[in-house]
């Protein structure tokens, strides 16, 4: 595993809203070097870059940009969005670079204010981090007085300012059209697309959105080139990805690694293992709407062409570690509760489709479940995955179809009344 740091250089060494130390610390030089350039050169390095979306989309950042910036001025302003609702369970790393590095995101979004010609930006926080929103606030406020932003940035004539929004505090506002909604003031649910948000976002005009992690690499991108970034990781994805390692590991945390680093190397490695010395029984990647799978598949490397291959994604970077004490069904009711609470209700699939998982769950954990009820969750999930609105209901069967497909044995078991770790009551059970 390399040791070049992109994104947490400066985490714990400068106070994060002091543009003095930010500066002293190599901040602003990808914005310096940006304004003397043609926004096609500042796009064509993020393309060479092969950064992808950090929020679990992953789509390429150089080609969104590349789209974003060939609709006319004409149509309207453009405003830049940062998404920092960071709502899926097991992701805290964008709390880090706010809190600690918040500076480095704005000076991202400055460069994409410079490239489209935006004058409003929106920093859409999660609701619970109250305080890193006031940290937020205060760079703001420091970057506005130093000429970083505001009017005449630097003396280029851009004139651009941020707005720190306060999340509404749902799941489903990490679906870029529904944060767009909750911007405007209205109930956070997910538009119709197309049009897309880069030709009708926020106010129904131009607007580009990217997670907190995106911008942030933006400055470095620009500073040392694309190709420099790209060096650092896998000829498939550039850079490095901060990932969040929780659950049953001895060192949780944020951490750094270069793309290409595997997950065995990340748990074993940085992680120092399964905590308490037991034996790991699988691996949540991604987040909770992301797939499940056992050690075999922990040689794959952090990399959106090989996880892909792998049948898993990257998502927003979450490792959760599970142990051999946890039942899985168990587990996965915990998740799909989750889910059946987060649901928006705008659309049947996820609505119901949620609601009846958790239903098949928590009779297979009473002992109360029946063959028919393991046909019946993969059918819920088929119908989920093709029929609902948004990603939400899309991705909220991963964790059902994943751990169906790598402990069929311990469903089988809950089928005939048995719960193999002895978590699940059994209280149903006929006798």
């Amino acid at each position: 595993m390399g040791n070049t740091k992109i994104l947490s250089s400066r985490f714990g060494k400068i106070k994060p809203d002091s543009v003095e130390e930010f500066v002293a610390a190599g901040g602003y030089e990808g914005l310096k070097k940006a304004i003397t350039m043609k926004p096609e050169e500042i796009i064509q390095e993020i393309k060479n870059a092969y950064l992808f979306g950090r929020g679990g989309a992953a789509y390429p950042t150089g080609v969104k940009w590349e789209q974003a910036y060939a609709i006319p001025l004409e149509k309207g302003p453009k405003y830049m969005i940062c998404n920092a609702d960071e709502g899926e369970p097991g992701t805290f790393k964008d709390r880090h670079i706010m809190a600690e590095d918040p500076l480095m995101l704005i000076e991202g979004m400055t460069i994409g204010a410079f490239i489209f010609g935006a004058k409003e930006g929106y920093i859409y926080c999660r609701g619970e981090y109250s305080g890193i929103q006031k940290i937020l606030k205060s760079a703001i406020k420091n970057a506005t007085e130093a000429g970083y932003l505001g009017e005449n940035i630097m003396g280029t004539g851009l004139n651009f300012n941020i707005k720190v929004v306060s999340g509404a505090g749902a799941y489903v506002c990490g679906e870029n059209t529904a944060l767009v909604e909750s911007i405007e003031g209205k109930t956070g649910r997910p538009r119709r697309k197309p049009p897309y948000i880069k030709n009708a976002g926020l106010n129904m005009m131009p607007t580009v959105l990217n997670n907190v992690e995106t911008y942030a690499c933006i400055p470095w991108i620009v500073k040392e080139g694309g190709e420099t970034f790209l060096s650092v990781g896998t000829e498939f994805s550039g850079g490095t990805k901060l990932m969040c390692l929780s659950g049953n590991v001895v060192q949780r945390g944020v951490y750094e690694v270069p793309f290409g680093t595997t997950l065995r190397e990340l748990i074993y490695g940085l992680g120092g293992g399964i905590a308490g010395g037991k034996t790991l029984k699988f691996v949540h990647l991604g987040g909770s709407s992301g797939a499940c799978f056992p050690e075999e598949l922990l040689d794959t490397k952090i990399c959106y062409n090989d996880l892909r291959k792998n049948g898993l994604s990257l998502g927003s970077g979450a490792v959760l570690v599970v142990d051999d004490t946890h039942c899985v069904v168990d587990y996965l009711k915990t998740v799909m509760e989750f889910f059946e609470d987060e649901s928006c209700g705008k659309c049947t699939p996820c609505r119901e489709g949620n609601r009846r998982m958790v239903e098949i769950l928590e009779k297979l954990t009473s002992g109360r479940g029946a063959k028919e009820d393991l046909e019946r969750l993969q059918r819920l999930a088929r119908t989920m995955r093709n029929t609902s609105f948004c990603g939400l209901g899309q991705s909220a069967p991963v964790p059902v179809t994943t751990l169906l497909k790598h402990f069929a044995a311990e469903f089988e078991a809950h089928v005939q009344g048995r719960c193999p770790s002895g978590k699940c009551s059994m209280s149903g059970v006929r006798r």
